[in-house]
């Protein structure tokens, strides 16, 4: 799969079936997906938890499949639970294949409490349902597992310069980890970027993540001028122009 270097996030304060980008209602979200798509992004984070897979679902009715990438996650910790996850999130999206799957939130001891819901992920992925499966981890223990798992395809890691909200105050303890991970083929893209709102730096923030080899970063937004403010970032940071 390839994917933008800025990811449409759509989980910002998100929990509950609701986030700040769902808060601004389906036609406006979709929009504005649409409109982060015609700017370049190709990459959309959402969740089960953000209540954004109807959001996706509409813009995908103005947005080619097969040009998007699109990651969603499950706090299933059943195997018949995510078995149903699986048709839900496709009817829910309006798509017959899910990009990528990840286990949300995940914690210390994940690779084997989890291990009914990693098998039926697995099956799903042997079946073409799912591309590619992996672990969204929140702690450092769980992070480490990513990083050793040849089960993890894809990990989405807390990441920011000033290490706030992240698996481990220290960014310089969680990039070797990136870096190990992206040596043995997993694909990593970055969260908490600004810290969960408290970095208000963008370029420095943007800039740092990417600086770091994680194949995207993940940014909730709310307005176009969110969308052309962070995609000016990425391509000024990335050397380009556009």
């Amino acid at each position: 799969m390839t994917v933008s270097r800025l990811s449409f996030g759509t989980g910002t304060n998100g929990w509950a079936g609701r986030s700040r980008q769902t808060d601004i209602g389906l036609k406006a979200l979709s929009d504005l997906l649409v409109y982060g798509y015609s700017r370049g992004i190709t990459f959309i984070d959402s969740a089960d938890a953000y209540g954004s897979h109807p959001h996706v679902k509409e813009a995908l009715k103005r947005i080619p499949r097969e040009r998007v990438v699109i990651a969603t996650k499950t706090f299933a910790t059943k195997s018949n639970s995510v078995r149903a996850e699986m048709d839900r999130f496709r009817s829910e999206l309006g798509t017959d294949i899910l990009d990528i799957v990840l286990m949300h939130c995940v914690k210390d001891g994940w690779n084997i409490a989890m291990k009914p819901v990693m098998d039926v992920l697995s099956e799903a992925k042997k079946r073409g349902i799912a591309r590619a499966i992996g672990v969204s981890p929140h702690s450092w223990g769980a992070l480490e597992a990513a990083a050793e798992d040849p089960w993890v395809d894809v990990a989405l890691v807390r990441l920011n310069y000033a290490g706030v909200n992240m698996d481990s105050r220290m960014p310089a303890k969680v990039i070797p980890l990136i870096e190990k991970m992206r040596a043995a083929g997993k694909g990593v893209y970055a969260m908490k970027a600004f810290g969960t709102g408290s970095l208000k730096d963008a370029p420095r923030a943007l800039g740092f993540c990417l600086g770091v080899p994680v194949d995207a970063v993940t940014v909730g937004m709310e307005t176009r001028a969110h969308v052309d403010e962070n995609v000016r970032i990425v391509l000024e940071a990335d050397g380009k122009t556009g």
